[in-house]
This record gives structure tokens, C-alpha cells and sequence, in this order.
């Protein structure tokens, strides 16, 4: 005779278990999404899709409601500003890059194209960029080396060698430098928090920070108000 509880279990979802596992579908999945990343932020909308077909709780990918959203808002704007000024004027200077990012001088009073890269940067770099590297990189080592605080190092340094990979090939080694100590930092903090929406706020706001610089062609005077 069938008991209760076997009535109610939930159905086995070969697929969900797939995409979740690291069998042949779920390395599949992790290349698309990881391949992805190159249109950022088709990989973000992947995550969420494989998220919800994989049956993976969205707590493990970060997407945690915040006790106040506004005021996860206020605390990323605010990180994310101070952390760009910091890595202007104190950070970058000292490991000997540019005062100019030649990459985006063109924006150098170009309000036409500041407005375009406005909503580029918040979506791609806020919502894209995050729930790839910290949730979903996070999520994925993390069933695969556990949850241990030497596994949290080995994932933080991992995704931010990643990070900073991407960086490289329109920024070059100061983009990646920049790229490494942002990651390290963004995965340092959500290793320990395990909540995304205050760092898309951060990461938006330290983007959109980097455009206002530009913009107002303040980069060399930044970038040397400590070192002369």
C-alpha cells in the first residue's frame, strides 16, 4: 500500500537534475551561458532561465529579497562611487596605469553618447555582469568544491581571474588590473553575504561613475590628486 508521504513527493525532473548535475546537460548549459557572456547580458537572462529550469532555488544565485530595497540601493550607489574615486585616484595611480582610459576618452563631452551607454551600463554591468559572476559562477562552484571558507577563496579568486580575462581585451592590462580588485572585492563581499542587489547597485554605480569622469574630463586630475 502507497503511504501519504509517497503520494505527495514531488515527481523526479531528469532534466531540472541534468541541468543542475555536471553530466553532459549540464556542462552543455554551462557553455551556452558562458559563451553568452560575450553578448552580455544574454548570459544573465540564460542564468535566470536555467535558474528556473533547473529547479535551483533563486537564493542560490543570490537573488534574495532585500530587507529594504532602497536602502540596498542607496548603500551599492554609495560603495560603488566611493570604490571608483578610490580606484582612480589611489589604486590605479600606484600600479602605474593611465590617467586616460583611451578605450572611452571618446565620450570626453559627448553627452549623445554618454545617454546611450547610460542604460548599456546598468543593465549590462549591474544586472548582467553580477548575476553572472557572483550568482552564477558562485552557484555553480559552489556545488562543485563546496561551501567551505577555502572553497569561497579558490571561487572569489577563480571569478575574478575570469573577470578580468574579459576586461583585458578592450581595456588591456589596466582594465584587467582594475577588473581583478573589482572582482575580488564584489566576490569578497558576496561570498559572505550571499545577496546580489546591493552589488548590482555598486557595480552599476561604479561604471556609471567611470562614464562621469570621462565625461567631464576629470580623468588626469583624479587620478592625480595623490600621486603628483
Amino acid at each position: 500500500m502507497t503511504s501519504d508521504a509517497s503520494k505527495l513527493r514531488t515527481p523526479i525532473d531528469p532534466i531540472a537534475v541534468g541541468l543542475r548535475g555536471f553530466g553532459p546537460l549540464g556542462i552543455f548549459a554551462i557553455l551556452v551561458i558562458v559563451a553568452s557572456q560575450f553578448l552580455a547580458p544574454l548570459s544573465a537572462v540564460l542564468v535566470l532561465i536555467w535558474a528556473e529550469r533547473s529547479r535551483t532555488p533563486w537564493h542560490e544565485i543570490g537573488y534574495v529579497r532585500p530587507r529594504s530595497w532602497f536602502g540596498g540601493l542607496v548603500i551599492g550607489v554609495t560603495f560603488g562611487l566611493a570604490f571608483k574615486f578610490l580606484m582612480k585616484a589611489i589604486v590605479m595611480p600606484f600600479l602605474g596605469a593611465d590617467a586616460v582610459n583611451q578605450t572611452y576618452h571618446y565620450l570626453v563631452g559627448n553627452g549623445a553618447a554618454v545617454m546611450a551607454l547610460i542604460p548599456l551600463m546598468i543593465v549590462t554591468a549591474g544586472f548582467g555582469e553580477e548575476t553572472f559572476f557572483r550568482g552564477y559562477l558562485f552557484e555553480r562552484f559552489g556545488k562543485l568544491i563546496g561551501h567551505s571558507l577555502g572553497a569561497k577563496v579558490v571561487t572569489v579568486l577563480l571569478t575574478s581571474v575570469v573577470f578580468a580575462s574579459l576586461h583585458y581585451f578592450d581595456q588591456g592590462l589596466a582594465g584587467a588590473q582594475q577588473a581583478t580588485i573589482t572582482g575580488l572585492v564584489f566576490g569578497t563581499i558576496f561570498a559572505f553575504t550571499g545577496r546580489i542587489w546591493t552589488l548590482m547597485c555598486a557595480h552599476a554605480a561604479f561604471d556609471l561613475t567611470a562614464v562621469a569622469i570621462i565625461y567631464w574630463g576629470l580623468e588626469s586630475d583624479v587620478a592625480h590628486l595623490v600621486f603628483k
